[in-house]
């Protein structure tokens, strides 16, 4: 390496020492898949709303085809993303009257099933809650335990958090509610 003298801008062409993995890529292994899902549905006066498997007393409920539980819906669409088997409308059309009503658990286990099919099981999930009613707080452990045994995983691998748009938006507005997920895969 030259030396420069004082005030020359000179840069000495250094070569970086890039090292290899050995073995397969970390960040390319094929056994790992990660899924996003996002829901959305729309607010009205009620009595009752189904979040993550679980019935909360408020002065809303969702309007949806299914039972509109917002949470499964967006974990079933990350599942779904991450095994590579598209999203809940082709497999649970909201034009098929077969669903209409239908508990979202189940929809969740059949999800689970076809992940399974295809050579792929659940590893963790993340799910985000987004409005300003009900208060989850209380019921997210129950939500955890609900959605870890449908999953066939330990509550610990399940999260579940909510978050409110501070009165921006639809969401803000009590109009509607959301949810987004993240789930991880790995080829059995």
């Amino acid at each position: 390496m030259k030396r420069r003298k004082r005030g020359q801008t000179t840069i000495s062409a250094r070569k970086a020492v890039v090292r290899k993995p050995a073995g397969r890529k970390w960040w390319s292994d094929p056994n790992f898949r990660v899924g996003q899902g996002f829901d959305v549905h729309r607010l009205e006066r009620g009595e009752s709303v189904t979040l993550g498997g679980v019935r909360i007393a408020c002065p809303y409920r969702i309007v949806a085809h299914s039972d509109g539980d917002v949470l499964i819906h967006a974990l079933c669409d990350a599942l779904l993303g991450a095994g590579g088997l598209g999203d809940i409308g082709r497999w649970f059309p909201d034009t098929d009257e077969k669903f209409r009503g239908a508990d979202s658990r189940e929809l969740l286990r059949e999800v689970v099933g076809r992940l399974a099919q295809a050579g792929w099981q659940p590893v963790n999930v993340d799910l985000t809650l987004i409005a300003e009613v009900p208060r989850v707080a209380p019921h997210v452990e129950r939500m955890r335990e609900r959605l870890a045994k449908d999953l066939g995983l330990s509550p610990a691998a399940v999260n579940v958090k909510a978050t409110t748009t501070e009165g921006l938006g639809f969401t803000g507005r009590k109009e509607g509610i959301a949810a987004q997920a993240i789930a991880l895969v790995r080829h059995r």
